[in-house]
């Protein structure tokens, strides 16, 4: 999401040995999102992932997080904030922001951007070329929430080829071992058998539904049993004496 932001400038009196780096708990200093499809899109991709892999403890997965990666371990210089990103072998745990000099020089390993009028161009070109060049993320993908345009790339040799979608029109993410696919309307996770992978609302609501359908099937069975009973008594069969 960001664009480089306002440069610290250090005094030209001040050597190169007195220049204070900053800490790795740097804050994210990520501009608001560009609308609410955009808050809702980037929520539901990391609400799924987390609950998806609930048991594991060696990934990071985030959205609109500043990503530092400056050589020279500066705030002010080399940063970028993907919509969505997720981090592979490392601990899972709640960040302040993504600090590569403090995360064994770790960058993503899918990305996410989702496009919109104004940001599409530079999704597209100059960050495309950024994560490609720099982070040499292996999967990267960007959505529009309006069109549902989904496109992805692999990187292949250092350089990103295009991931052909399936018949579905869904992509596979090898990073992830999941595709990405369009479903009404959101970009959501899908299995290698291609299933819908739910959000928590959607399995309660699952779970209700089950139970509604197994309430109603008891009653239905009761009624049945009901009525036979009322077709025996009819014909002069006592239950209780048989």
């Amino acid at each position: 999401m960001s664009e480089p932001a306002t440069i610290e400038f250090v005094s030209d009196d001040t050597s190169e040995d007195e220049v204070i780096f900053p800490p790795g708990d740097i804050f994210s200093d990520e501009p608001p999102l560009e609308s609410d499809l955009h808050r809702d899109q980037i929520d539901l991709l990391i609400r799924i992932l987390k609950l998806w892999w609930r048991q594991r403890q060696d990934f990071y997965a985030s959205g609109n997080l500043t990503i530092y990666y400056s050589p020279n371990q500066k705030k002010s210089e080399d940063f970028r904030g993907p919509d969505f990103f997720v981090v592979l072998g490392t601990q899972k745990k709640d960040r302040k922001s993504w600090v590569v000099w403090q995360e064994d020089g770790k960058y993503p390993n899918l990305i996410i951007e989702i496009l919109w009028n104004s940001t599409a161009a530079v999704d597209k070109g100059l960050k495309k070329q950024v994560y490609q060049d720099t982070f040499r993320t292996p999967d990267y993908f960007w959505f529009h929430p309006v069109t549902v345009e989904l496109q992805g790339f692999h990187l292949v040799d250092g350089k990103y080829q295009e991931i052909q979608p399936t018949t579905d029109g869904r992509l596979w993410s090898q990073q992830l071992e999941l595709y990405l696919g369009v479903y009404e309307n959101k970009l959501r996770f899908f299995t290698t058998e291609n299933q819908l992978i739910l959000s928590s609302e959607e399995l309660a609501q699952q779970a209700d539904e089950r139970a509604q359908q197994a309430e109603e099937r008891a009653q239905q069975a009761e009624q049945e049993i009901a009525r036979l009973r009322e077709v025996l008594r009819i014909q002069g069969i006592d239950l209780e004496n048989i």
